[in-house]
């Protein structure tokens, strides 16, 4: 997500600031603190701090002042929040959440259920998605094989993300679609952050045109293995990038 403007500047500056523990979860952030160091006026301070309470980052207290909430509080599907951590030393601990939710969410969401007793709202994606949805994530498969054909990164991320928000959207489930942004921010920040391969990866275009062609035909077991083998593989490439020490720090 792009920030525009001297008031982005400063919500970034500070959200990047707190991911880093700096200042730290019970610390006082003090309007004066942040005049200073982006070189501000008191209202834009005022303004950017309210931005960060509106993300959870930070709550005013009575006689205290604006102290920093520990990250358990923080909005942590929030798209800029999850950047900054994703940019932060932290930022193993991040993509390992990342990972985790997309494990438990995506497969199923792709998923029939085992049994026609289970109820209904277990028949995710398989089952209930519309045939111009079908249709929409074999289109999405195969640009994304093309882009990976081609060395083209910025198609490759284009259409994953495309695949991944029709895939939630598809399950049924209003509240699975909502993580849509999270998933979309994981993987374009892999890219950003530089947490991606040199070369893209065609298994990984092949693993995303079987999920589709198994939704499509409605085998949602299928699906189910197939997005589960790509969260997997996602999750290994970035835990071994950031082990390798690949990928800098982005600051």
């Amino acid at each position: 997500m792009k920030l525009h403007g001297l008031h982005g500047q400063v919500v970034d500056g500070l959200g990047r600031a707190l991911a880093a523990g700096e200042p730290g979860a019970g610390e006082v952030l003090r309007l004066e603190d942040v005049q200073e160091r982006f070189g501000v006026s008191r209202t834009v301070a005022r303004e950017a701090v309210r931005v960060l309470e509106a993300k959870r980052l930070v709550a005013s207290r009575p006689r205290v002042g604006v102290t920093v909430r520990p990250m358990s509080a923080w909005n942590l599907y929030d798209r800029q929040v999850i950047r900054w951590r994703l940019a932060s030393p932290g930022r193993e601990a991040q993509s390992r959440e990342l990972a985790e939710l997309r494990a438990a969410v995506e497969p199923a969401a792709a998923a029939l259920p085992a049994a026609a007793a289970l109820p209904a709202a277990a028949a995710l994606a398989a089952a209930h998605a519309p045939p111009e949805a079908r249709r929409q994530l074999v289109a999405h498969a195969h640009a994304l094989t093309a882009a990976a054909r081609d060395g083209d990164g910025e198609g490759f991320v284009a259409a994953d993300t495309a695949s991944h928000r029709v895939l939630l959207a598809a399950s049924g489930n209003g509240m699975f679609a909502q993580l849509a942004e999270a998933t979309e921010e994981l993987l374009r920040s892999r890219r950003d952050l530089l947490l991606m391969p040199e070369r893209l990866d065609g298994p990984a275009a092949r693993r995303h045109l079987d999920v589709a062609e198994a939704v499509a035909a409605g085998r949602g077991e299928d699906a189910a293995r197939a997005a589960g083998s790509i969260v997997a593989a996602a999750r290994a490439e970035v835990e071994h990038i950031l082990r390798s020490g690949a990928c800098p720090l982005v600051t």
